[in-house]
């Protein structure tokens, strides 16, 4: 029996995989969908028409947009403890989420909260909420590593963040490629074969001339594996 269900296991490995990465894009277009929407409308309640739910994965996007792993805490309902778990530098931070349209979120939250961070280790908490905060929740994080995020603050930041990482892409795009013409091989430019170029003595492969830059041996030629950086042998 184990062996009939031996290549039924081979068959549906790849299916569970392709399945996997197509839910990880979903959910990756639909956070973005969600920063786009929330950011495109500067009006106050920009937030409030959002399901919990979604509530959650727009404050996970809005702390993977600064930088952060995020791990969704996923439970029955709205409010199941901490939400997320960020982690940045190999320390980890508790992030409470309260999509409240009518209450201010209260000092009970922010306690609780900070007595998880105590429980886990965690360096840090943050409790997020679409409202405001009372003025007994605000006193009570002061002095503590404990940040509170209001609608308007959440607002921010994910304009913040998005300009931020649009600005990376933008300069990443503007970087001029690197010159690979040191690394043609020898009549490379005449057409000629590469016949005389030697094995790597380390990984075996073709080795091409190139023209060092740098160092004591600045403008000489030497020849270098062609699957550098991977491989670094010279000769």
């Amino acid at each position: 029996a184990g062996r009939g269900l031996a290549p039924f296991g081979q068959s549906l490995l790849p299916i569970l995989c392709l399945a996997g990465a197509a839910i990880s894009a979903w959910r990756r277009r639909t956070r973005s969908a969600l920063v786009d929407t929330a950011t495109r409308s500067e009006a106050p309640g920009v937030l409030d028409g959002v399901s919990w739910r979604e509530f959650e994965m727009l404050v996970g996007e809005s702390f993977r947009l600064q930088g952060y792993a995020v791990e969704e805490n996923h439970t029955s309902g709205p409010d199941g403890g901490v939400d997320l778990v960020l982690r940045k530098s190999g320390e980890h931070y508790l992030v409470q989420c309260k999509q409240w349209r009518a209450l201010k979120v209260g000092v009970p939250v922010v306690r609780e909260l900070y007595g998880a961070m105590a429980a886990t280790g965690a360096v840090g908490g943050f409790v997020v909420t679409s409202g405001q905060f009372t003025s007994e929740a605000q006193e009570f994080s002061n002095g503590r590593n404990l940040r509170l995020i209001d609608g308007a603050k959440l607002h921010q930041l994910l304009n913040q963040a998005k300009a931020a990482k649009a600005g990376k892409t933008a300069e990443s795009a503007r970087q001029p490629k690197p010159d690979r013409s040191a690394e043609r091989a020898p009549g490379s430019d005449t057409g000629s074969a590469n016949d005389a170029a030697p094995s790597c003595p380390r990984c075996a492969r073709v080795m091409v001339r190139r023209t060092a830059k740098k160092g004591a041996n600045t403008g000489q030629q030497f020849w270098g594996c062609s699957d550098y950086p991977r491989c670094r042998g010279t000769a």
